[in-house]
């Protein structure tokens, strides 16, 4: 990890932090931008960075307390072995051996599939969810649902009154039960959509109504059957059939995948490790939202930055470079998968 990469992996940390409530979000305007340099004496480590003296003020913490939060967050990134606070709130980083932590995430999310990610058991904890007979909510409902399955919870779903058939048969949208709210029922009543989804089909009509968040207005229209760039809907799922196609045409080339150090990749396994805690952050919150853009980030990072760099080219001979890149690509396609899945959402290996 480069000291660029890991500056964006700081202030990637901080984001998370605010968007988790653990800092005040004034602190993303303070901490936009995150010097890494050598350690000062007293320092340990390979590198370090004072950005939690920059934000105690703007967070309303000590420095040391906003140092201890970052740690905590930082600890299990790919490329870093260990995080120590000395002083008033340095963060010091000591580096992982290249290729070690990489090569281990990849093999951690391919071995885990589409439930990388997920609680390894039930919580203990059931939730009953109650909807209006509205077709967002509804749809918002059974997203919901889903993730909080995925993180060990048992779900039991209720909507107001009975779902419209088109929106069961077309929208899988389904329900435990029929009736009132009941005291200790999550209510889930995002703004409701301005039109009829159903003509946009399954796929397009989901993602209208779950990407925005629930407080936003959905734009119901013809963009989301565009298969253009502009449709962060079709980039995700061009990203997981490209995936798919690299591990058809490796073959055919004569190689396949083996997990292992992928240099320049820093922000792309930055995205795939921080998959877990996104599902639990949108599980907690009720907020499907979340996993869509964390799609949209996974598939643009991968599209950018690795798909050119996975296949040999003209008389290039498949090397243990291309094997821990196509391994990449591997687990970008089952991320992309699995979140699609969660969503009620088609991931289609051809495109």
């Amino acid at each position: 990890m480069t000291p660029a990469e890991l500056s964006r992996t700081v202030l990637r940390a901080v984001r998370r932090a605010v968007d988790d409530g653990e800092l005040d979000a004034a602190v993303c305007t303070a901490g936009q931008r995150v010097v890494v340099e050598r350690p000062r004496a007293g320092g340990t480590g390979d590198y370090a960075t004072n950005v939690a003296l920059q934000l105690a003020r703007p967070a309303g913490r000590p420095p040391r307390q906003v140092a201890e939060i970052l740690s905590r967050r930082l600890g299990d990134s790919p490329g870093i072995e260990d995080v120590v606070v000395t002083g008033p709130g340095f963060l010091n980083f000591r580096m992982a051996e290249p290729g070690a932590a990489s090569g281990a995430l990849v093999a951690e999310i391919l071995g885990g599939g589409h439930r990388y990610g997920f609680a390894e058991e039930a919580t203990g904890q059931a939730v009953r969810l109650h909807a209006p007979r509205d077709v967002r909510a509804l749809v918002v409902m059974d997203a919901v649902g889903r993730l909080l399955r995925s993180q060990g919870v048992s779900v039991r779903t209720v909507c107001a009154g009975a779902p419209g058939p088109e929106w069961a048969d077309l929208l899988g949208v389904r329900v435990d039960d029929v009736g009132g709210a009941e005291p200790g029922d999550i209510d889930i009543r995002p703004v409701p959509a301005p039109a009829d989804p159903t003509p946009l089909g399954r796929d397009a009509a989901r993602w209208a109504l779950l990407h925005p968040a629930g407080h936003d207005h959905p734009r119901i229209g013809a963009e989301h059957l565009d298969r253009r760039e502009a449709n962060p809907l079709f980039r995700v799922q061009y990203a997981h059939a490209r995936s798919r196609a690299l591990t058809r045409n490796a073959a055919d080339l004569g190689f396949t995948a083996a997990p292992g150090d992928v240099p320049g990749q820093q922000d792309l396994l930055a995205a795939l490790a921080d998959r877990p805690r996104i599902l639990r952050a949108a599980a907690e919150r009720h907020a499907p939202d979340r996993l869509a853009r964390h799609l949209v980030s996974v598939a643009d990072t991968f599209l950018a930055e690795l798909h050119p760099s996975v296949l040999p080219q003209g008389e290039e001979k498949p090397s243990a470079a291309h094997r821990a890149r196509l391994a990449l690509a591997e687990a970008v396609g089952t991320v992309l998968a699995g979140g699609l899945t969660l969503l009620g959402i088609d991931a289609p290996a051809h495109l």
